[in-house]
């Protein structure tokens, strides 16, 4: 019987470092990267092209075409400020933050890791850079436009595509917080706290 050792190398696992310190989390995927601004690209041509549409199809003032009742209607209105037309005088203002906002996101968007949070992005990004584009290059001037919104919810508010993209984000970045899901795709163990505290509870 043989008593030589097993001469077999051992190939060193690359995903552990050799001083034994745990992986670290590996770099933002690329891919996901371009598909969020490819996203982010396409709301914003949407948004603009029906907005476009709305300007040469529907006259500002007139009457709403009922599309679902008064659930649903079409209606062309130009407004100053933001959401419900909050901030009427101060589109300036309102400008600035929202290029704030946008610079916020792309600096995100260069660490995800994960594709809900990719389609996240790009719908919030093509949502902002859709109305900020109305602000910076429609009437009455540079920085001073006004957005168009065509789409009408009951009697409450009307809104654009751009508007959709957001509240789909807003509601999409509600659900990734409440699961702690991060950007690079991986979820805050709230078990492991527990587990601990009951193993070393009955020997403190």
């Amino acid at each position: 019987m043989s008593t030589e050792p097993d001469a077999t190398p051992v190939v060193p696992d690359p995903a552990v470092p050799d001083d034994g310190a745990a992986p670290q989390p590996g770099r933002p995927s690329r891919r996901l990267v371009v598909a969020t601004f490819a996203l982010a690209a396409l709301v914003i041509a949407v948004d603009q092209l029906t907005k476009q549409w709305a300007l040469s199809a529907l006259e500002l003032g007139a009457p709403q075409r009922n599309l679902l009742g008064e659930f649903l209607s079409l209606r062309l209105v130009k407004n100053p400020g933001a959401a419900l037309s909050i901030g009427y005088g101060y589109t300036w203002v309102l400008t600035i933050v929202v290029v704030v906002v946008v610079a916020v996101i792309v600096r995100v968007i260069s660490r995800i890791r994960s594709r809900a949070w990719a389609v996240t992005l790009g719908l919030l990004l093509g949502g902002a850079l859709g109305n900020l584009g109305d602000r910076l290059f429609r009437e009455p001037g540079f920085a001073h436009g006004h957005v168009v919104d065509f789409i009408g919810y009951w009697n409450w508010f009307t809104g654009n595509v751009a508007d959709i993209a957001i509240v789909v984000a807003a509601v999409m970045l509600a659900l990734l917080s409440l699961m702690g899901v991060g950007l690079d795709g991986t979820r805050e163990s709230h078990q492991a706290p527990a587990k601990d505290a009951a193993e070393t509870g009955p020997e403190a």
